[in-house]
C-alpha cells in the first residue's frame, strides 16, 4: 500500500514507519492519523514482518495535534460511526499502537509532545538521545490528558512523576526521561534510528508467535491480579506452543548450539 503522510520500508522482518511531514516536525493532520492506523494494520497483518520501528522525518518525533490548519479533515458529510465514535482520533491512535500484537519501538529523535509524546508512549519501547525532548504539554491548552497518556505514562514512569510532567508541563529530556524509564535505551543522536532497528532485529531472531502472544500476556496482566495472570501465563503456553515447528527448531538449535531460523509455523 502506499502512503502520503509516511515512508513505510521493509527491512527484512522489521517494517520501519517514518512520520512525513518534517516541515510541520510531523504534527498529526488528518491525512497522517489516517496513514499511521492503516500502516499498523498493514504490519499486524503481515507475517513476514515481526516488529515495528516508528520515527519521525527530520528534526522531531512528532509535535501532536497539528493546529497549523492545514490538515484538517476534508470538508463533506460525517457518518453516524463517527458521530457516535467515544475514542476520537487521539483514542483511535493509542489503541491501533497499542494491540498490535508485535513488538513496537519508538525511534525518538527529536521532539514528542502532546500527541506525540502519547504516540511514542505507546510503543512497548522507546530509544532516544539527551537532546529527545518529552512534553506531555495539555494543561498548557487548557486540555486534561488524552490520546492514552493518563494511561501509559503512570504505568512506565510511576504515578507522582506523571502528575509532575503533566502538571507543571515542563520538558522532559533525554538524559532523565532514561533515568526514569520513558527511555529504554540512550545513544548518540546519531545512532536512535540504527539502535532501534538493532533492537527490533534481536526480536524478530527469535519465535515470533511466542513474542507476540508474550506481549499479549504481559498486556492483558497489566490489569490482572496474581491468580488470574498465572491463569493467562498457561493460556499463553499453549499458544506458543501452536508454532510447532518452532518448538522443534529451538530444540535442535540448542542440541545443535546454532542460532536457530525460526518461521512462525
Amino acid at each position: 500500500m502506499e502512503y502520503e503522510n509516511v515512508i513505510f520500508e521493509r527491512r527484512g522482518h522489521v517494517g520501519v514507519v517514518t512520520l512525513n511531514r518534517p516541515e510541520f516536525l510531523n504534527a498529526m493532520s488528518y491525512g497522517l492519523q489516517e496513514d499511521t492506523r492503516a500502516v499498523c494494520a498493514e504490519i499486524e497483518a503481515d507475517d513476514d514482518l515481526r516488529v515495528m520501528v516508528l520515527t519521525g522525518a527530520g528534526r522531531g518525533f512528532c509535535a501532536g495535534a497539528d493546529l497549523s490548519g492545514q490538515g484538517r479533515r476534508p470538508d463533506g458529510p460525517v457518518s453516524q460511526g463517527d458521530k457516535l465514535d467515544p475514542y476520537h482520533w487521539v483514542g483511535k491512535q493509542a489503541l491501533a499502537i497499542f494491540r498490535m500484537t508485535k513488538p513496537t519501538i519508538a525511534a525518538v529523535n527529536g521532539v514528542a509532545v502532546g500527541a506525540g509524546c502519547s504516540l511514542a508512549l505507546a510503543c512497548d519501547l522507546r530509544v532516544g538521545h539527551p537532546g529527545t525532548r518529552f512534553k506531555v504539554m495539555f494543561a498548557e491548552r487548557a486540555l486534561s490528558p488524552d490520546s492514552g497518556t493518563s494511561w501509559f505514562l503512570p504505568r512506565i514512569a510511576g504515578y507522582s512523576r506523571a502528575m509532575d510532567l503533566f502538571s507543571t508541563n515542563r520538558d522532559l529530556m533525554g538524559e532523565e526521561a532514561y533515568r526514569i524509564g520513558v527511555l529504554d535505551r540512550l545513544v548518540a543522536e546519531d545512532q536512535v534510528l540504527d539502535t532501534a532497528v538493532e533492537v527490533a532485529e534481536q526480536m524478530a531472531a527469535l519465535p515470533p508467535l511466542a513474542i507476540r502472544n508474550g506481549k499479549r500476556t504481559i498486556q492483558w496482566n497489566l490489569t490482572q491480579d496474581l491468580e488470574a495472570a498465572l491463569r493467562t501465563e498457561s493460556f499463553g503456553l499453549d499458544y506458543s506452543r501452536k508454532a510447532v515447528n518452532d518448538v522443534a527448531e529451538q530444540r535442535a538449535s540448542w542440541v545443535e548450539k546454532r542460532p536457530g531460523n525460526f518461521t512462525g509455523t
